[in-house]
């Protein structure tokens, strides 16, 4: 829409001499008379928090929502389908007295003004609507408006937000006379299309109180006993002109002091005016475990920051390595929702890799209620694909990053695809299905002999990544993807076979049904392809059966009888993971889907280096980047949790007819119970709650199975098939 339709005739301003990395507080008067209902819109750029009468109306948020904003920063040669900005609204009738009001809007800094991809100047616009007897009076920003400075002086959005207070005047109440200010001026205008969202933002989730470890290098180090985002509460003592200092870190040192390793550059300074204040930062996070206080400050407490996104799920078992699977994937899951997209890490990058985002659907919308924020990314997806080529980004929205053709441009047709199945929802795979076509289009454009080889010129064209090195065992690779040994063409391939066999269901349910035939042609080119490149005929292998490559083979339909016998005999003898984020899935989903179900738990609850429980024993609260936890890159990163989902539809057997979508009728059928002593868990799909539970004692297995209300379900173990009936479900089964 216009930005006239949610701002009337308000107009964006800024202070006269700004720089990207400026902080402003724009500040306007309005009157209120007798009023029933006031309605804020208001956007500051980068992020912003608004005050009316000293008081902040949008506190531990960071609004608005990322989005591509304006066609000022497309990638080269490229150009973005769609620019739009997220509108936030707030009732502030709370906040606004009868008479004389002041609204204060606190700007600067986000993802609008973030160096890596600036796009323009900060600014801010707002539009007050006061609802009484007599009508609706509307107050505007515009060249009225008074501008000042901000108390951040040095700011970079993923490391450090620091203040001075020292010269600040406490100018965000009503009574601070602003006569002596300049005026706003006004600036250029956005090109963009304003929408509303039904995305959650990011909120106050949860308020540690940190351990107070002892003496750090400079200062005193701080335990929050769990890997987090957010940022910590200080009250500043030091007197006018001296600093206290924060650094922060994932990791805390054996001798009680930070893990300068894993602080990720992270730190904010504030210079103090002796008034005692309690600070947070206004504009950034922090991704961190423990921190250091340099100075003279008291820590109030350590909020927990990220996008409003409620646990729908329960799983637990009588085996402690997947407890702590489930329970961390959904923590650092969280940790990774900021600014309505899932993010690779909280600190480093803070990207919606698509690669990461869409290897992680399934799991996320099998134990989270992430619905409308992952509808949000899927519209940061389609926005950002360039309307000339069709490539779809790395990332959205989009930032430079590396990334491939496959794994992460799938995102297109694997997230919508994730919603049709576990929703029901076939709108999105209307609306979306155009997009993924033309991404089709653009790997036929880069492929040669029938194999996915090329990307975007300039940019990587990785195939698997992170896998651990399995090559140079006693190096520490940290440059581009040097660890992971299967070709990058075969594995950009595979997805893209992936894709069309879903894009052909999709023409199925789309009434699409002319393409089908076109898709089935271009698989049947694909998977040829790929057993002409990499299959060897002599020991029925995809390239030497490592990192899960007979995996990628099988999955797709490829390989002879020979094939997946020499992967399971492999991993069998090998006993860990040697795979990368992608191979890691694919495998442990074969295995279950090829009746393997105790090989899949035997990878999956390994205590070797490569391996889940390996981070556990070592005091991981969050998922690493790399299976080696000595790496200096991120600890908390989610994609590694994408098997969470085979814990829901294998091991508690909750998976619906193949094909289907929206859990309409559903087969409970249990895998690998013996293995366990007891297993329960709990989902939700569109018609309630399912949940299943088992005992074993004696020999004999206790099963209560809950179904909701208008589903079809059926019971199935071993020779054993019962229809289910909604409601509660108990019987005796001996093993």
């Amino acid at each position: 829409m216009k930005q006239d339709f949610y701002f009337k005739k308000a107009l964006w301003i800024g202070a006269d001499k700004r720089t990207t990395e400026a902080f402003s507080v724009l500040r306007g008067h309005f009157k209120a008379a007798d009023a029933e209902k006031v309605t804020l819109r208001v956007l500051g750029l980068g992020f912003f928090k608004c005050y009316i009468n000293g008081k902040c109306i949008n506190p531990d948020t960071f609004l608005p929502l990322s989005s591509d904003y304006e066609n000022t920063c497309d990638p080269v040669d490229e150009v973005i389908s769609a620019h739009r900005i997220y509108v936030p609204e707030f009732d502030i009738t709370p906040f606004v007295e009868n008479g004389e009001n002041v609204i204060a809007v606190h700007y600067g800094g986000g993802w609008y003004c973030f160096e890596n991809r600036a796009f323009g100047l900060p600014k801010a616009i707002y539009c007050i609507s006061v609802e009484n007897e007599t009508g609706v009076t509307d107050f505007v920003s515009d060249e009225n408006c008074k501008i000042g400075k901000s108390f951040v002086t040095d700011y970079r959005f993923t490391y450090r937000e620091n203040r001075d207070y020292s010269v600040w005047e406490d100018c965000l109440g009503k009574d601070f006379d602003d006569s002596g200010w300049k005026n706003a001026v006004v600036t250029e205008q956005l090109e963009t299309d304003y929408c509303s969202t039904a995305c959650p933002a990011d909120a106050l989730i949860e308020s540690l109180v940190p351990e107070k470890i002892g003496k750090g290098e400079e200062g005193v180090v701080y335990d929050c006993l769990k890997n987090t985002t957010g940022y910590p509460v200080l009250k500043i003592n030091a007197p006018e002109g001296e600093s206290v200092k924060v650094v922060f870190s994932e990791e805390i040192m054996p001798d009680g002091k930070i893990d300068k390793e894993h602080w990720q550059g992270q730190e904010c300074t504030i210079i103090s005016d002796g008034k005692g204040r309690i600070v947070q930062p206004d504009f950034t996070w922090y991704g961190f475990r423990c921190f250091e206080v340099i100075g003279d400050a008291q820590v109030i407490e350590v909020k927990v920051i990220h996008s409003d996104v409620a646990v729908n799920s329960t799983f637990e078992c009588s085996n402690e390595t997947l407890n702590w699977i489930y329970n961390t994937f959904i923590h650092t899951m969280l940790c990774n929702m900021h600014t309505g997209h899932p993010s690779d890490c909280p600190h480093l990058e803070r990207r919606g890799y698509t690669g990461d985002g869409q290897l992680t659907t399934h799991a996320v919308f099998t134990v989270l209620d992430a619905r409308e924020l992952y509808e949000k990314w899927l519209q940061d997806i389609a926005d950002g694909q360039d309307a000339l080529s069709g490539h779809i980004q790395y990332t959205a929205p989009y930032i430079q990053s590396g990334g491939g053709p496959g794994g992460w441009g799938s995102a297109i047709v694997e997230v919508p695809y994730q919603f049709y199945k576990h929703f029901g929802n076939t709108a999105l795979l209307e609306k979306y299905y155009h997009n993924m076509r033309r991404y089709i289009d653009y790997l036929e454009e880069h492929s040669e002999f029938g194999l996915v080889t090329s990307d975007k010129a300039g940019e990587w064209c990785l195939g698997d990544w992170c896998g651990p090195n399995i090559l140079y065992p006693d190096k520490d690779i940290t440059s581009h993807n040097q660890q992971v040994v299967l070709p990058a063409a075969m594995v950009n391939t595979y997805f893209m076979v992936k894709s069309l066999e879903k894009m052909r269901h999709i023409a199925r349910l789309i009434d699409k049904t002319e393409d089908i035939a076109e898709y089935e042609a271009k698989i049947a080119l694909r998977k040829n392809a790929v057993t002409g490149a990499y299959f060897n005929a002599f020991d029925d292998n995809f390239i030497m059966n490592i990192q899960g490559a007979n995996a990628f083979g099988v999955d797709i339909g490829l390989g002879n009888e020979n094939t997946y016998k020499n992967l399971v005999s492999y991993y069998e003898k090998l006993g860990h993971f040697d795979t990368g984020i992608f191979a890691t899935d694919i495998l442990i989903r074969t295995l279950f889907e090829k009746g393997d179900a105790e090989l899949a738990v035997k990878l999956l609850t390994n205590n070797g280096e490569q391996g889940y429980e390996h981070w556990r024993v070592n005091g991981a609260t969050t998922f690493h980047e790399y299976w080696d936890s000595n790496r200096s890159r991120s600890h908390n990163h989610p994609m590694f949790g994408a098997p969470v989902a085979y814990f829901f539809e294998y091991l508690l057997g909750i998976r619906q007819p193949k094909d289907c979508g929206g859990y309409n009728e559903l087969i409970i059928a249990p895998e690998c119970i013996e293995k366990f002593g007891y297993m329960n868990g709990s989902m939700m799909i569109p018609a309630g709650k399912v949940a299943v539970s088992y005992v074993n004692k004696d020999g004999i297995t206790e099963f209560t199975v809950e179904i909701p209300e208008g589903v079809n379900a059926e019971f199935v173990y071993k020779d054993n098939r019962f229809p289910l009936v909604s409601g509660g479900n108990n019987f005796l089964i001996r093993n």
